[in-house]
């Protein structure tokens, strides 16, 4: 039996991640449609993010969610602090862009650290009359 916390949707459930992507993404495209003014792009761009939120999600990205959350969050409040309560929305989405890049190359670091220690595990032993010096 599967856990509803596996990234990979191979039967045709909905996994935590992409509810989280769908969420993440949804409330992002809900935000840039009340600021566009219309309810005919409130609608469109709250769709077009839970589609993309979800497909995100069904290739396990909640890393990417993860990081997104924090630096918006800390975008956000540290634009109040520097700005004042004005300047919140733009400090968070700052926030929110800054931290998916982070969490992105962080994560591809962190798989090239894991392929190379693999690599190293798996190296042949030196021959019995090598010189290990």
């Amino acid at each position: 039996m599967r856990g509803m916390t596996s990234g990979r949707n191979e039967d045709g459930r909905i996994t935590f991640d992409m509810v989280l992507g769908a969420t993440v993404f949804g409330v992002t495209g809900t935000a840039i449609g009340y600021y566009l003014g219309t309810t005919a792009s409130l609608v469109i761009a709250s769709a077009i993010g839970v589609a993309f939120g979800s497909l995100i999600g069904l290739l396990g990205g909640r890393q990417f969610f993860i990081s997104i959350v924090c630096g918006a969050i800390l975008g956000g409040v540290l634009a109040w602090l520097v700005s004042g309560t004005g300047e919140v929305p733009l400090g968070a989405a700052s926030g929110g862009a800054v931290g998916g890049f982070l969490g992105v190359q962080l994560g591809m670091l962190i798989e090239l650290r894991q392929q190379s220690k693999a690599s190293r595990e798996h190296a042949p032993p030196p021959s019995e009359g090598e010189n290990l010096r």
